[in-house]
């Protein structure tokens, strides 16, 4: 009759789970060093930027990171003898214009794909996506002509719609509600209508509060969008006065030459509402990605 010395194999087991133990310990710590270094990186400049405004001129080719003499002359400049609060009110208009008319647009477009049938709508749908792939440069001379012709109703260039009507609409985020709202229970929808619940409330009062995840994801994508656009407002703006804040700065480094004091408070001031709305509404970009992607 053999033997098993069981002592051998309650050794292996006991040590197994602990080897597994440090093999994940070690990988999160790697993980964590990776992520720190890269973040610092990234983090750095924004640093060095906001550290350059609250320099004084005669600090700016000094190699060092904090300025000896902080000053706040730069931003009393900047905000009482430029033209930058008339620039972060102009993109500020084209962000919540074209913000509002993507989270409705998009959201009702999204749920009439994921949710009714009707004659071309595969076609229709790959058309859309089909848009995604065109670079925006290749838009720019249709956009222009359309927006200089007459017969739409006069010409939209220095206009706050010029600026915003090419972003009211987006394919991408026609996609985005599409995924999501497949997710929202037929049985919810039919149910609504038994009790008389009409299309257009089926959507309104059942579809949007169940997807206010992925909306709010599309709407924060989408004002960091138009607030950093540049290339549009560029052309179809040529007074100063409507110009948004993008192209502003980009005049107004030009103008400044050297004054890069100047220049880093302008673009310190840009960001401020960028960080607002990340910070305050993270969790909705987080969530937003995640139920959309889990969406059949």
């Amino acid at each position: 009759m053999t033997v098993v010395n069981t002592d051998v194999f309650k050794e292996k087991e006991s040590n197994a789970p602990s080897s597994g133990r440090f093999r994940g310990w070690q990988y999160k710590a790697f993980s964590y060093i990776v992520l720190t270094i890269l973040g610092i990186t990234m983090v750095i400049p924004f640093l060095w930027m906001l550290s350059t405004s609250f320099k004084p001129f005669n600090e700016i080719l000094v190699l060092r990171f904090l300025p000896q003499e902080p000053t706040l002359d730069n931003y009393f400049f900047v905000l009482n003898d430029t033209e930058l609060p008339r620039w972060y009110f102009n993109s500020i208009i084209v962000a919540v214009i074209s913000t509002v008319s993507v989270a409705f647009f998009d959201s009702l477009a999204g749920y009439v794909f994921a949710k009714y049938k009707f004659p071309g709508k595969t076609i229709i749908f790959v058309v859309f996506l089909s848009s995604l792939m065109v670079p925006t440069e290749m838009l720019i001379l249709p956009w222009f002509v359309m927006s200089a012709n007459p017969i739409i109703g006069g010409s939209w260039i220095d206009t706050y719609w010029g600026i915003a009507f090419p972003g009211v609409i987006t394919a991408a985020g026609i996609f985005l509600m599409r995924q999501f709202m497949q997710g929202v229970p037929d049985e919810l929808l039919d149910a609504a209508r038994i009790d008389g619940v009409s299309e257009f409330g089926l959507f309104w009062r059942v579809a949007v509060p169940l997807s206010l995840p992925a909306i709010g994801a599309l709407c924060i994508f989408n004002f960091l969008g138009n607030w950093n656009a540049f290339i549009w407002p560029l052309i179809i703006t040529s007074q100063r006065e409507m110009m948004t804040l993008p192209v502003g700065i980009q005049f107004f480094s030009t103008e400044s030459g050297s004054e890069w004091n100047l220049i880093m408070t302008g673009a310190s001031l840009s960001v401020i509402p960028l960080l607002i709305i990340v910070i305050i509404f993270q969790r909705y970009i987080i969530e937003g990605i995640a139920l959309t992607g889990l969406k059949g």
